[in-house]
């Protein structure tokens, strides 16, 4: 199915003249039938994953194809190595229906160690403010298999300092120690059937202590 998925997405890029780094979608049903979804012709938000795996730098790729170099590996990209997951740290109330929030960060500390990295562009201080995107990192963990990737995550999660805005920290931590997600039994329906704003209750789960002074 992977190879499918790679096959036809490059004859998708081969057909329209694109050249760049960019991301063709599809939707994949029960039968295991994928169907076009769109085309995304820049470099998306989950690219680490991709890096994290391949050991490549998209963003250097593609400034290499933009001055008229060739890729440094070719026709043969490398084969994907392990498993590697995205977490979009985002500051929103996952117990009021995902709702944006704003406000000043008093306190950030992000996770550190093997496996992990840390896409953020946030600091103690910064005002996240009504007018972009309510992303502030990306957090990012690599494994042999998924189920080490799914666990890096957990741990680097409860890493996680952030005091201040609403963020879907505990949100992504319910997630990953959902039974039915460490199963990987997925499917766009998954928030539907299992989430509640009830099951963050009582957890650090939108926002964490007071801010210590530190």
């Amino acid at each position: 199915t992977r190879r499918a998925f790679g096959e036809a997405a490059c004859r998708v890029a081969k057909q329209v003249g694109y050249l760049s780094a960019g991301t063709v979608e599809f939707i994949l049903d029960e039968q295991n039938r994928f169907y076009f979804l769109e085309v995304n012709t820049r470099l998306q938000v989950e690219h680490p994953v991709t890096e994290m795996v391949t050991g490549l730098d998209l963003v250097a790729e593609q400034l290499r194809v933009a001055e008229g170099d060739e890729l440094s590996f070719g026709d043969s990209p490398p084969e994907p190595r392990g498993w590697a997951m995205e977490a979009r740290i985002i500051a929103e109330d996952p117990a009021r229906n995902f709702m944006p929030s704003v406000g000043r960060i008093e306190r950030v500390r992000f996770p550190q160690g093997p496996g992990v990295r840390n896409d953020a562009g946030v600091y103690r201080g910064y005002d996240i403010p009504l007018f972009y995107d309510s992303l502030l990192a990306k957090l990012v963990t690599w494994g042999r298999d998924r189920d080490e990737a799914r666990r890096r995550m957990l741990r680097a999660l409860g890493e996680v300092v952030l005091d201040g805005p609403h963020h879907n920290v505990g949100f992504h931590k319910w997630l990953c120690a959902h039974p039915e997600f460490a199963a990987g039994n997925l499917s766009t329906r998954f928030l539907e059937e299992h989430f509640r704003p009830e099951v963050l209750r009582g957890a650090d789960a939108s926002r964490p202590r007071l801010p210590l002074g530190i």
